[in-house]
């Protein structure tokens, strides 16, 4: 089975690209991010025409998320319990949503930015990731051999070698210890994450401005946790640097993890 997180930037400028790359890829189940629209602006049938049944999260013209899958979708999920939101704790934003297809269940995640390390923006990220730790925890403690994935855009770049220039990023948000510390919170309770080791190296975002992408100036921030049962199972992954190419492309490449 093959499952891909990509953050689209708008489903509806890039639905296009994204059924065509589904049609040429044959991926199973794809996790998307920042599908920028309502429930009732999601193009559905483009997707359901392919073969796929789908299941999106959106409030407003930010954030929002969908599974878009092929081999059967069941138990949907609106957020994480504890998810918090920002304007209003106890009102989640559209940026978590999950689905059992075939057998694993998918979390697609649009992880807060931050904005910067002084805007309580920041706070609320880190709070975010938290609660998502403890929500992970919970999961794994319940049942040792389940089968989860984090995946999506965690708007964290774990590692210097995450980035083009560990310089430019000394002061922002993304590299801050706090931030990489909130995202090995994950692997400290049994999560692994399973794309880097098939990945060294390799970028999946690069800003639109100031030429990043044919600079190879770009950020490794697409990333999936799996629990332990289920990252035995991923045999590879690859990050399909192609989709970042030509016109109407999203900043985020497709990331794409092989399950056996």
């Amino acid at each position: 089975m093959r499952i891909a997180t990509w953050n689209v930037n708008s489903i509806r400028a890039r639905v296009d690209r994204v059924c065509a790359w589904l049609e040429r890829t044959e991926c199973d189940v794809l996790a998307i991010q920042e599908t920028k629209c309502k429930d009732a602006q999601f193009p559905f049938d483009r997707f359901t025409e392919l073969g796929y049944e789908v299941a999106h999260l959106g409030h407003n013209q930010w954030n929002g998320v969908a599974i878009i899958s092929r081999v059967g979708l069941s138990g949907v999920q609106h957020d994480f319990p504890g998810q918090p939101g920002f304007a209003d704790p106890d009102t989640p934003e559209a940026r978590a949503i999950g689905a059992t297809c075939n057998g694993v269940t998918v979390w697609s995640l649009y992880v807060p930015n931050g904005r910067a390390i002084d805007d309580r923006h920041y706070l609320y990220k880190l709070d975010w990731l938290a609660r998502l730790r403890d929500h992970s925890e919970q999961l794994l403690t319940a049942d040792p051999t389940i089968q989860v994935a984090f995946v999506g855009d965690w708007n964290i770049a774990p590692l210097d070698e995450d980035v083009w220039s560990v310089d430019y990023y000394r002061d922002k948000t993304h590299t801050s210890p706090a931030e990489r510390a909130a995202f090995a919170a994950l692997a400290e309770v049994g999560y692994r994450e399973v794309t880097r080791a098939h990945t060294p190296g390799q970028f999946s975002y690069w800003d639109y401005t100031q030429l990043r992408f044919p600079r190879r100036e770009g950020m490794r921030i697409d990333l999936a946790y799996a629990a332990p049962a289920l990252a035995e199972r991923v045999v590879g992954a690859a990050i399909d640097r192609e989709e970042r190419k030509g016109k109407g492309a999203s900043d985020h490449a497709p990331v794409i993890i092989e399950i056996d």
